[in-house]
């Protein structure tokens, strides 16, 4: 069960990440932190820095440092144009995902 479970979180994480840098930019721990407050997306930096890497290699979110009031500057990351439209895909895809599956399951 558990290694379903993780398969499941694999492919929303990159969806929710883009979904709250859709809101305004963040950095890195406070991803961590915001998905913390759902348990079902609950992260380590370990996972969010390499997915991170990967959104911005594609093009779908950008980077920049900013002096932080509390200790060494920052890394906020915010979506791109293009970030933007996949994101809109994405929620797409998975509005009609999940309409289905819960479809489904209700009726066993």
């Amino acid at each position: 069960m558990s290694a379903w479970v993780s398969q499941i979180r694999k492919g929303v994480l990159e969806l929710a990440v883009l979904g709250l840098l859709a809101g305004e930019p963040r950095y890195g721990s406070q991803l961590v932190d915001d998905l913390g407050d759902y348990e079902a997306l609950a992260i380590t930096a370990g996972t969010v820095y390499p997915l991170l890497s990967r959104l911005k290699k594609a093009g779908l979110i950008d980077s920049v440092w900013r002096e932080s009031p509390v200790g060494p500057p920052r890394k906020y990351y915010s979506l791109t144009d293009v970030g933007r439209e996949v994101l809109t895909e994405m929620a797409g895809t998975w509005r009609a995902v999940d309409a289905a599956i819960t479809n489904i399951v209700e009726q066993t």
